[in-house]
């Protein structure tokens, strides 16, 4: 039985979540004080954030468009311009069997999806309570943003070298196997230290990152993975890992002395035209953002970025991301699985040339250059992932490029 005091709390928390327009920066910061935050069980911040592995579906869908109302985030604010989205002829998907758009979307907890060809509208649908204006996390997707910025600072000159080590950017990995490995392997998860990203296992890695207490004021990540040791030998053997992303997005705050996300709006954000502020979770031991998750945006947003990534970061006559970078950020750098996809810097590469941004929860953001084509999805998953929901989302994407085509 909930306490009427916190069943209040919760009533008021869904209402303000739903009347909120992400567009308005400030209401965030100032309409939750800390009692009106929905409790969340887990004596430190991390092990909270660990606890969404194993959330109920009432949880997730409750609380993935709030997650910046309940964990320290920090604002990514937009600008002044707003690239608008220009309205194309609508398309309705065709998959081979019986199922429809909306049968999709309600069978696994889709909640907002959008096609853009030539950054024009071509199909946009949201679940009940979802609209232009919700904010949804994006939990994996946020590892491609950080591998963008990663491609602006080489840029830069923050980052003077793809294969400089980590140790120059990290001095805490000195002395330590991560020290030893270089930007480029941190970038496409060939480190070759052991990691186990089984989200169905609490004894896991990806479970256990965040679970220690704050040793003085370094991140969480950072302190976890000091200890941990080779277990190939660098760049030869690769395996997915979010401790990794969380280094790479150390490493840029690091080199650049700014958060994520004032990073990202000063860089993307606010140049690119991003219509609402976004916000991006943050370490409570360092107060540093978290690179390989935690990145809330509106699904209009999560699309523009896919815009980004077509016109591979030319903004007028300037271009935002290092040509080194660009070479191979959506190449197939490694081969993952028998049907011909893999990964490059930090994205998920097809067969076909296409490739994603992808998060547990069924979230995604998929480009296709060749058909100039960015869909763009965010969920709520019944599982973190699986063969089935994965094939599901594989046969909405051929659905929709079946009427493109």
């Amino acid at each position: 039985m909930i306490p009427n005091n916190k069943l209040l709390i919760l009533l008021f928390i869904t209402l303000v979540t739903l009347s909120i327009k992400a567009q308005d920066c400030q209401s965030l910061d100032t309409v939750f004080a800390p009692k009106e935050r929905e409790q969340i069980s887990g004596e430190t911040m991390g092990q909270k954030l660990e606890s969404l592995l194993f959330w109920s579906q009432d949880e997730k869908e409750r609380r993935f468009p709030m997650m910046q109302a309940i964990f320290p985030s920090h604002r990514v604010q937009v600008g002044k311009t707003v690239d608008e989205l220009d309205q194309g002829q609508l398309i309705t998907p065709q998959w081979k069997d019986d199922r429809s758009l909306d049968s999709y979307m309600k069978v696994n907890h889709i909640k907002g999806v959008l096609v853009l060809q030539n950054d024009s509208i071509r199909l946009e649908k949201y679940a009940a309570g979802v609209d232009q204006e919700s904010l949804w996390t994006s939990f994996s997707m946020a590892k491609s943003v950080s591998s963008m910025l990663l491609g602006v600072a080489l840029k830069e000159g923050a980052i003077e070298s793809l294969d400089d080590v980590l140790q120059k950017y990290i001095p805490e990995l000195k002395g330590h196997d991560y020290g030893k490995v270089t930007v480029r392997q941190l970038l496409t998860m060939t480190s070759g230290i052991a990691w186990n990203e089984d989200y169905e296992d609490p004894n896991a890695d990806v479970a256990q990152m965040y679970q220690n207490p704050c040793e003085n004021s370094e991140s969480h990540i950072l302190t976890y993975m000091k200890s941990l040791k080779f277990a190939h030998e660098p760049g030869t053997h690769w395996n997915y890992s979010t401790g990794e992303t969380d280094l790479v997005g150390i490493l840029i705050q690091k080199a650049t002395g700014k958060s994520l996300a004032d990073y990202l709006s000063e860089k993307i954000w606010q140049p690119w035209g991003m219509k609402h502020c976004a916000y991006w979770l943050a370490d409570e031991c360092s107060n540093l953002n978290i690179g390989g998750s935690g990145l809330s945006a509106t699904l209009r947003d999560y699309a523009r970025l896919g815009t980004l990534m077509l016109n591979e970061g030319r903004l007028g006559d300037q271009n935002l991301l290092a040509e080194e970078y660009l070479e191979k950020a959506t190449s197939l750098l490694y081969e993952t699985n028998d049907q011909g996809g893999g990964y490059g810097y930090l994205w998920w590469r097809f067969k076909n040339g296409s490739y994603a941004a992808i998060g547990i929860f069924g979230q995604m953001l998929y480009v296709d250059p060749h058909k100039d084509l960015v869909i763009a999805q965010i969920a709520a998953w019944p599982k973190a992932s699986s063969a089935k929901l994965t094939e599901s989302r594989q046969a909405f994407i051929e659905a929709v490029q079946r009427e493109i085509d």
